[in-house]
């Protein structure tokens, strides 16, 4: 299953995030073993600890929900972290990547979909971050572009439609405040349930758990 994904993702010019979180490092090493080198965690602390087993060539992406306490233990070896949802996490971020003597990639998250639960900024209130001074003095973060989830439903239309918005979002900023940055290029949107529509709507970085590694 896992060359038919990456043959579609390749196709598209974008990137794979496998989603491993709660599965054992055993799973990891299978998909691992078959060229996979991005993987994606939720929990700082098992991530942490899969970052020290693992081979040193795997790039790890946190991908849920970060509380700035848990910042420290991913700092010093995190790729990129994408669910950054306040000025607050990304000074937590720029603070813990200083003491780190390195710049950490991050994406702005995005509230695209229609439940309440889900994390994320609204446009105006990335445009208000990206202008504020606090944010112009951060040395240690690099803001590589947008990430969002769909709202979980059957109805494709509406999925595409919030994926078009995310992309729509990524397309003002770039032009308003990353046009002469290249770093600025990515759209994490898409998992197990509405990848293919997230590819054909712009999507960059595909985050893909349950396919890969079946149900936990």
């Amino acid at each position: 299953m896992i060359d038919q994904i990456l043959s579609k993702v390749n196709q598209h010019g974008a990137q794979l995030v496998a989603v491993s979180k709660t599965h054992p490092m055993t799973k990891i090493m299978e998909v691992y073993q078959s060229g996979q080198r991005i993987f994606g965690e939720n929990r700082p602390q098992e991530m942490l600890e899969k970052h020290a087993a693992l081979p040193g060539d795997i790039q790890w992406h946190m991908i849920g929900h970060l509380q700035t306490n848990k910042v420290k233990y991913i700092a010093p070896f995190v790729a990129m972290i994408h669910a950054v949802d306040s000025l607050k996490l990304l000074q937590e971020i720029d603070r813990q990547g200083q003491k780190n003597q390195r710049v950490i990639d991050c994406l702005l998250q995005f509230h695209i979909a229609q439940e309440e639960s889900k994390f994320g900024l609204d446009e105006s209130e990335a445009i208000q971050l990206l202008s504020s001074l606090d944010y112009n003095a951060l040395q240690h973060v690099r803001i590589c572009g947008v990430m969002g989830m769909a709202t979980f439903s059957d109805d494709q239309q509406l999925v595409r439609q919030e994926f078009r918005q995310l992309k729509g979002i990524f397309d003002r900023l770039k032009a308003r405040f990353f046009a002469q940055n290249d770093q600025f290029k990515e759209i994490s949107m898409g998992m197990s349930g509405d990848w293919e529509i997230a590819l054909e709507e712009g999507s960059t970085l595909v985050r893909i758990g349950s396919l890969i590694f079946g149900s936990r």
